[in-house]
């Protein structure tokens, strides 16, 4: 027999096993290992083997069935996965082509759940930092979930009567089964590029199974990357779905979402109010000290008016007029007063004084005789007394 090539031997068993019916769909259980994932043009990968303990199996996971995946797999979680079997001929060895993953054991969903929620928490899709303040007033509302059921027509009622400002912006969405993730997202696309100013996602009330379509991760993104704030609307009080985690702000029900949407137009009406009584109040303030500052200035105007100034000038020129007559008098009382020291000095010095002791005065001609050798006898002098005067003539002199 000759002898065979290593590839028409891999061909062989490739063909001995892909083409028999018990490897094209088996179900395994096992524990995950080596979980490595790829993306490549925008196609994801997801690499891993399958242990227990006596064995281990390689297997792949192409783009389809990794995003149909409710949970991320890592390493050590205990999984069933259905698939075929199948020879990757240039190493020779077989692996799993899986085309779904669960969780093995009770309560799978939950811990996928569970580990899901961890995951976008660490990614920052629920942080509070992005969460976005939701508009008072927004011109346009989207609502994106299904518009035969109630939740629409709640909304509408109530922005209706609360806040008939706005336009509705409505998606229809499905909201339960396999194509809601999908259906939901896009309605958040379209809701987007129509320029609302703030969407609401949600539906109304149901089992855990029909919510399950709001705790998607492609939904958990869609609110994240929105370009404008999204309230979730899940109908529901006991659990927190992921919407409700990504959103910018969560709702109980679609008719609370609708009251958290916008500020209602008695609240509008009750500010308009006090704002209108404050800017009067403000207005009255500004007048009063408009008017304060107008009789200010006005007194600065009256200051600096001629009149003003003549009339300072006035009281000026009359108080130096007065300080002049006041200083005058002062100076000439004073003048009196030393005038009539001078005249009782000089009066006492006045020989009239010393006629009226008794003395008289001897006159020669015009002269008067201070000595008597100015005279000869025989000679004629004038005798002048305090009363009266008289004519002599000098007998004798000594």
């Amino acid at each position: 027999m000759p002898a065979k090539t290593v590839t028409q031997l891999t061909d062989e068993i490739a063909s001995a096993i892909e083409g028999s019916r018990q490897f094209q769909s088996v179900l395994v259980q096992g524990e995950l290992t080596g979980v490595s994932r790829y993306q490549r043009d925008g196609r994801l990968s997801l690499y891993f083997s399958l242990k227990d303990s006596q064995s281990l199996i390689g297997a792949v996971m192409f783009d389809q069935s990794v995003r149909r995946m409710r949970f991320y797999p890592e390493d050590g979680m205990n999984v069933i996965v259905m698939g075929s079997v199948a020879v990757y001929k240039p190493r020779g060895v077989y692996q799993i082509k899986v085309t779904e993953m669960v969780q093995a054991g009770a309560g799978s969903e939950s811990a996928a759940l569970e580990q899901l929620k961890t995951r976008l928490e660490k990614e920052g899709i629920f942080s509070a930092s992005h969460k976005r303040p939701i508009p008072e007033m927004p011109r346009r509302i989207g609502v994106v979930t299904s518009l035969r059921g109630a939740a629409i027509n709640d909304i509408k009622k109530v922005l209706r009567r609360r806040y008939p400002l706005g336009e509705i912006y409505a998606v229809d969405a499905v909201v339960q089964g396999e194509e809601a993730p999908n259906s939901i997202c896009r309605g958040i696309l379209r809701a987007e590029a129509a320029g609302c100013d703030v969407i609401i996602v949600g539906r109304g009330g149901g089992s855990a199974e029909d919510l399950s379509a709001f705790n998607a991760e492609k939904v958990a993104y869609a609110i994240y990357n929105c370009r404008v704030p999204v309230i979730s609307a899940v109908g529901h009080e006991k659990d927190v779905s992921i919407a409700d985690l990504a959103a910018d702000l969560r709702a109980a029900t679609p008719s609370v979402a609708a009251e958290r949407a916008a500020v209602s137009v008695d609240e509008l009406f009750a500010r308009i109010e006090v704002l209108e009584k404050r800017a009067e109040q403000g207005a009255l303030r500004a007048l009063d000290r408009c008017s304060d500052r107008f009789a200010a200035m006005n007194a600065r105007l009256a200051l600096q008016s001629p009149e003003h100034r003549l009339k300072l000038m006035r009281q000026k020129v009359e108080s130096l007029s007065e300080r002049s007559r006041t200083a005058a008098a002062r100076y000439l009382e004073r003048l009196d007063h030393r005038l009539s020291g001078a005249v009782g000095r000089l009066d006492s010095l006045s020989p009239l004084k010393v006629l009226s002791r008794g003395y008289s005065l001897v006159y020669s001609g015009d002269e008067l005789v201070r000595s008597s050798e100015t005279l000869n006898e025989g000679d004629s002098v004038t005798l002048r007394f305090d009363k009266g005067g008289a004519e002599a003539e000098i007998k004798k002199k000594w």
